[in-house]
């Protein structure tokens, strides 16, 4: 309302102001009035649903129903008013144009508040493209370390970065696998994918570091069809132990070719395809004793894992796991912030150190944000293959179990 110093305003112009105001306010709760007469909160989930990488998608999918059915028979968002979280589900199949076209129409088209996914990161990193323009949060587990390197304000990687899971995977080798020997020549193995160049990059830097020769560094396309000559070259190169990276399908071959031509030196994985129940079941006896490093695993928080295990019949691998802490950190900003606002959502979650539920299943027993979006609490570990379940047996303060050679 606009008057002269000096002046009383009319009780016409009074009304006016009044009017306007009570306009404005009412314009300003529209969304909110929306929201509370649904009772539901839209989340996107966006995974490889379909194709090669279909199982660690309904992995990660059955992780995040579980918790978001816990959240939602608990009484939902309280602070909303006991919103029920409603997931937006959908196939980015192993497409990253697919997958940031999806991303696009879950934000639009479907108004969620916040993105999770995409297991691979190479799709993690365009649906970020998206998010980032649109503003909207997107909650991850893949490793690439480009996801929290780019200077975005909406990203959170729950995991560590895929250099530091490359640097522990050599670290954690050598204190654990190499037995008496010292470990002179190491080989490493991985697919050109975000995934596997920033692992092998940690590998690569760690190796050097130790002062150790590297006499096997070798990409190949993701879904190589014949690891012949690539198994020939590790053959031939005297190496002690051998890190491969890869998903399900090729670590498959790379551990059979190798185990049929009776190659018997340590491996240690590069977590995704050999820390899956798919692995064992594939493979048999061939996987019994084979190491992997992992961002967290299921051994070490069983009383929340183990519900997983009950629902769907097999361990909680560490996508469906990751994925569960991202559904119950985001539900726990959604309730702190008291609001669906995703700026809001944005900032609870950069600025809240998170103790509690899923959280704590994390093998740094919490979860928290740094200002790039990287969880700087996690801690990768190594796994082991024993009687077709995985034992975490490094770091000493982590283990449940002891390496056997």
């Amino acid at each position: 309302m606009n008057t002269k110093p000096g002046t009383k305003a009319t009780p016409s112009a009074r009304r006016t102001f009044l009017t306007q105001a009570a306009a404005a306010s009412l314009a300003a709760a529209l969304p909110a009035m929306a929201w509370s007469k649904n009772k539901e909160i839209s989340v996107g989930v966006i995974l490889p649903l379909s194709g090669a990488n279909a199982q660690f998608g309904i992995n990660s999918r059955q992780g995040i129903e579980l918790v978001t059915d816990e959240i939602n028979a608990a009484g939902g968002i309280k602070s909303m008013g006991g919103a029920k979280i409603k997931l937006i589900v959908a196939d980015s199949t192993s497409a990253p144009t697919t997958a940031a076209t999806v991303a696009q129409r879950l934000i639009t088209q479907n108004d969620c508040v916040a993105i999770l996914g995409a297991f691979a990161s190479s799709l993690t990193l365009a649906i970020s493209e998206v998010t980032e323009r649109r503003g909207i949060p997107f909650l991850t587990m893949s490793f690439s370390d480009q996801i929290t390197e780019r200077g975005f304000k909406n990203i959170f990687q729950i995991v560590s970065k895929g250099s530091l899971i490359g640097k522990c995977q050599f670290d954690y080798a050598v204190a654990t696998a190499s037995g008496d020997k010292k470990i002179q020549k190491i080989a490493i193995m991985y697919e050109d994918t975000a995934y596997g160049t920033s692992q092998a990059g940690g590998l690569r830097a760690a190796a050097k570091a130790a002062n150790v020769e590297i006499v096997l560094d070798e990409a190949y396309p993701l879904g190589i069809s014949d690891v012949t000559p690539l198994i020939n070259k590790l053959r031939a190169s005297e190496a002690q132990i051998v890190f491969p990276v890869s998903y399900l399908n090729d670590s498959l071959l790379i551990i059979r070719t190798m185990r049929q031509q009776k190659i018997n030196m340590p491996i240690v994985g590069g977590a995704a395809g050999y820390v899956i129940p798919d692995f064992e079941k594939a493979l048999g006896e061939y996987a019994e004793g084979i190491l992997s490093i992992a961002p967290a695993n299921y051994d070490m928080a069983p009383e929340f894992t183990e519900r997983y295990r009950k629902r769907y019949g097999s361990f909680m691998v560490h996508e469906a796991l990751e994925h569960a802490v991202c559904i119950d950190v985001l539900a726990q900003a959604l309730e702190k912030a008291k609001s669906i606002d995703p700026a809001a959502i944005r900032t609870t979650l950069g600025n809240t150190h998170f103790t509690q539920g899923w959280a704590q299943a994390m093998s740094g027993g919490s979860v928290q944000f740094d200002k790039s979006g990287l969880n700087t609490l996690a801690e990768p570990v190594l796994v082991q293959w024993r009687n077709k379940e995985l034992v975490t047996v490094y770091p000493k303060s982590l283990a449940k179990g002891t390496v056997v050679l």
